[in-house]
């Protein structure tokens, strides 16, 4: 990849004022996406990944908003950009895949419908024309028998295949770039495959690029060029997605990595990462991660960790230089069972 990126996000904040205080969603979230480049954005729930799609997308439910960063598309502004403006966006330049297909799909119209809207309202196709080129995605995105399955409403569609659909109506209109929020979590295992191998091709065949939103770190890696880590609305690591998760240099990616079942050591304890991700308005000072971190001192509760560079990816970490392997480890305590006397034991009223 040459040239300018095709999605640039700088210093992005968002906030989200409440009657008793302001809370920030997003603190200082920068970021790009080359052109035909899968970027995989991974963090716990809470962690600002949907709300980073949803700025780039102009999808922030009031009250959120942003009040500071730029995000630029092909080398124009758009986080500035009137509704009416952002609306012949969408769809046109940024195509978005949610978790659910159902929610993308109006149950009152049949497939055909709505792919032949879609793509007449963002091309000169005549209806025919339109009708065509619909079925022509149905085939490309593997729905057997398109001309006959065009015909259908979504609720004849099973789970994976309403997924494709929705990726069909996502590529009717030839976007720049697709932000896809977990769009394989509510599917069974054969059929995210299925789905991974299609975004895959995707990227290959169209130059599209994508900003792959989820919690599962395989999916990341099998899809994603580079993967960027969130914590607490802020990028704690970015890099290529092998350097990343092979020598990962934020505690907190450290973490995520060990809790991932090893298929070469069934033995291994899985990482256990103490607490839990902080609400928006108990964010602490400092680095976010410092409560949990077992690297922590003084500078972690008081300032702001920068962008450290390390080869080809960056973390935002004050000790991101201890976190080689084996200098770090999270402590995870074996499940305990019971056994029914020490359950009777404990139930007694005390003295």
């Amino acid at each position: 990849m040459s040239g300018r990126p095709l999605l640039e996000v700088k210093n992005l904040r968002v906030e989200i004022p409440t009657r008793r205080t302001t809370l920030v969603a997003l603190d200082d979230v920068s970021f790009t996406i080359g052109k035909g480049e899968v970027l995989g954005v991974v963090g716990e729930s809470g962690a600002g990944k949907s709300m980073t799609g949803n700025a780039v997308i102009g999808l922030l439910d009031p009250p959120a908003h942003i009040v500071s960063g730029e995000i630029w598309l092909n080398g124009q502004r758009i986080d500035n950009m009137t509704e009416a403006q952002r609306e012949k966006l969408r769809g046109k330049e940024i195509g978005a895949i949610f978790q659910d297909p159902l929610t993308s799909l109006n149950p009152l119209f049949t497939v055909g419908d709505q792919l032949v809207e879609t793509i007449m309202r963002h091309s000169k196709r005549s209806e025919k024309e339109a009708l065509s080129y619909a079925i022509e995605l149905l085939k490309q995105t593997g729905i057997p028998a398109a001309e006959q399955r065009i015909k259908d409403y979504p609720h004849q569609f099973s789970g994976g295949m309403r997924q494709r659909v929705v990726i069909a109506l996502v590529l009717a209109s030839d976007p720049k770039l697709i932000i896809a929020d977990e769009p394989t979590t509510a599917l069974d295992v054969s059929i995210q495959a299925q789905i991974i191998d299609l975004l895959k091709t995707l990227c290959r065949e169209r130059g599209t690029s994508i900003m792959l939103i989820s919690h599962d770190m395989g999916v990341i890696a099998e899809v994603a060029d580079r993967i960027a880590i969130m914590y607490a609305g802020r990028v704690a690591e970015i890099g290529n997605v092998r350097d990343v998760i092979d020598d990962p240099k934020h505690p907190y990616t450290v973490g995520l990595m060990g809790a991932i079942p090893k298929l070469t050591d069934s033995s291994s304890m899985l990482t256990q990462i103490p607490g839990q991700m902080p609400r928006l308005n108990e964010v602490p000072v400092g680095c976010a991660f410092h409560p949990r971190c077992p690297l922590s001192d003084d500078i972690c509760v008081k300032q702001k960790p920068p962008f450290i560079q390390h080869g080809n990816s960056f973390a935002a970490c004050w000790k991101s230089h201890q976190c080689e392997d084996g200098e770090i480890k999270y402590k995870a305590e074996p499940f305990h069972v019971r056994d029914p006397e020490e359950l009777e034991e404990m139930a007694k009223p005390n003295g």
